[in-house]
């Protein structure tokens, strides 16, 4: 039996182009891109033209990316380090309940460090609400916090109302793209964001490399310490390989972004049809038009979500019963949980996730393997 991969929220097969580059830059150009000599000074140009592509893919400037270690990285340095720079303005921070781990904790450790966190309410579909933000905004608030599109149902938030509402007030936003980037355009001034977080493996890329969008202007301090690299907000020597992979990751995830978003978009919305029509008992999660073209988050009346995934396991199918950040714990999910979900109704989602290849034949086997899984489980319940 052929395997399936709708695994693409977890992480994505490394393009081929990607690899091919990086393992010529790991023969080639094997240099410290912080020498001075010849070598090192090759291994720099290739890190500075990955970082023009990265710019480029979302309308931002090469001086404006810093490169990380991944996404939570990103989040991390985002976070931390405007929060901590801009303490003298304030000590309030805005963000929501439905974010990725990786900034959730890390506000956490700002409420550790004696910040006030509001974590904002979201509705049933998972989307804030601007009076929210608004009633939450106070005089000292110096960061908001907003995830583009969530990582475990795929509802987008409503950025452009959200930076609005920050520059009016004079407030840094920061969001949280490594999900949105690749299935959606992305514009670092349309949206008017001040930090921008992504991540390489979403998209084609090697995994352990992400990137910031640091608006210039926009100060913030380094979370990590030792050296001078990434004008001193980022030490460590730089990963080339990683680095040059990246570049080519997100400059071919702009270029084909279109077609991608289009195609994804058909064929997830022809996988749920299939469900609802051959499966039934099923429900969507998140937001039905305002979502990730390649996201589709489905709980199955009186079944686990976690019962069906090993079920598709048994059926050589990947998907995931929630973010792969949070696999392994047995807690519902708080994305659900905030909006409005049960224990119970929280434990039953699965996430199929599509990639830029994705094939409608694919998505007929794996409607045929799910209806198996799912009347296999229901037949036990009777």
């Amino acid at each position: 039996m052929d395997s399936l991969y709708f695994d693409h929220g977890a992480t994505t097969p490394l393009r081929r182009e990607v690899q091919e580059s990086m393992v010529r830059c790991m023969e080639e150009t094997f240099a410290n891109p912080g020498s001075l000599h010849d070598p090192g000074q090759q291994a720099f140009e290739l890190t500075e033209k990955a970082r023009f592509e990265v710019a480029q893919s979302i309308g931002g400037s090469s001086r404006e990316i810093l490169f990380t270690g991944g996404g939570s990285e990103a989040n991390n340095l985002a976070i931390l380090g405007a929060a901590r720079k801009h303490r003298h303005r304030g000590h309030h921070v805005i963000t929501t309940r439905v974010e990725h781990p990786s900034v959730l904790e890390t506000c956490r450790q700002l409420e550790r460090e004696g910040f006030s966190v509001t974590f904002l309410p979201v509705d049933e579909w998972g989307r804030i609400r601007k009076t929210d933000l608004e009633r939450a905004i106070t005089p000292e608030t110096i960061l908001i916090s907003v995830m583009a599109a969530n990582n475990e149902v795929g509802t987008l938030q409503p950025l452009r109302e959200v930076a609005s509402l920050a520059k009016e007030r004079g407030i840094l936003f920061h969001t949280d793209a490594v999900q949105f980037f690749g299935k959606s355009p992305v514009d670092v001034r349309e949206w008017d964001v001040d930090l921008l977080s992504l991540g390489g493996h979403k998209v084609g890329g090697p995994k352990g490399i992400g990137a910031l969008f640091l608006r210039k202007g926009v100060r913030i301090e380094p979370i990590l310490f030792g050296g001078g690299q990434e004008r001193g907000l980022r030490p460590g020597t730089l990963n080339v390989p990683g680095i040059v992979g990246l570049g080519i990751a997100c400059r071919l995830a702009a270029e084909e972004v279109t077609q991608t978003r289009e195609s994804m978009t058909r064929l997830r919305n022809l996988l749920w049809e299939r469900i609802q029509d051959e499966i039934g008992g099923v429900r969507l999660n998140g937001h039905p038009v305002r979502r990730l073209p390649n996201n589709l988050n489905i709980s199955f009346d009186r079944l686990e979500g976690q019962a069906v995934l090993l079920e598709l396991i048994r059926l050589n199918v990947a998907v995931s019963s929630g973010s792969a950040c949070s696999s392994g714990k047995q807690a519902p999910s708080h994305v659900l949980k905030a909006m409005g979900q049960s224990d119970e109704a929280a434990y039953q989602s699965l996430r199929i996730t599509l990639g830029h290849q994705t094939t409608e034949e694919e998505i007929h086997l794996l409607t045929e393997r799910l209806k198996q899984a799912v009347v296999d489980l229901r037949s036990r319940l009777l």
